[in-house]
């Protein structure tokens, strides 16, 4: 019966904590956790140590830590104070190693072997993102609502978003139109 009292209390707690807060957070300590996990060279060693977290419940007390307190803090604060946000970032993919530096108000990108950087800056007078290249700035989009964005095209036009499933196929049909989105 107290198991069972536990279970209704912490489902109860964990609707509560989602209903009531609207932020869905980056669940810090728990993307820490796992990535901690998959960082275990052997496979099989991999899995022993996933399924015994979830047998003894480290998955379950991380999520709930996530949920309950650090998710709340993020919220209000803007801040996770678990999150994994490093100054400096090596990012490898298919088209190559960039290294990716974290700034106040934005990101400096370098693609190993090119020595033209770009630097993507927010302005928060206006809610701009911008990107800077070769000396050049060139608006990519500005925060209108929660709900809306306006996307600044290569040939200069403008094009409102609504930030939902539809706003965003739409947006995607006319970028396939420009080669500048293709390139990069």
């Amino acid at each position: 019966m107290k198991k069972k009292s536990f279970t209704l209390l912490v489902a109860t707690t964990v609707a509560g904590g989602v209903l009531f807060s609207s932020c869905i957070g980056s669940f810090g300590l728990t993307s820490k956790l796992l990535h901690w996990n998959k960082q275990i060279d052997s496979k099989f060693v991999n899995e022993l140590v996933f399924i015994a977290f979830w047998i003894i419940p480290v998955y379950e007390i991380a999520a709930v830590a996530d949920l309950l307190v650090l998710n709340s803090i993020e919220f209000w604060s803007g801040d996770n104070p678990v999150a994994d946000i490093a100054p400096v970032k090596t990012i490898e993919t298919e088209s190559g190693v960039y290294t990716v530096e974290t700034h106040s108000n934005g990101y400096h990108i370098e693609k190993e072997g090119e020595a033209q950087p770009v630097d993507l800056v927010f302005d928060p007078s206006d809610k701009t993102w911008s990107v800077e290249a070769d000396g050049e700035t060139t608006r990519l989009l500005q925060f209108k609502s929660n709900d809306e964005v306006v996307m600044f095209l290569p040939d200069g036009n403008q094009m409102n978003v609504e930030l939902n499933e539809a706003g965003i196929l739409a947006f995607r049909q006319v970028a396939n139109g420009y080669t500048f989105y293709a390139a990069r």
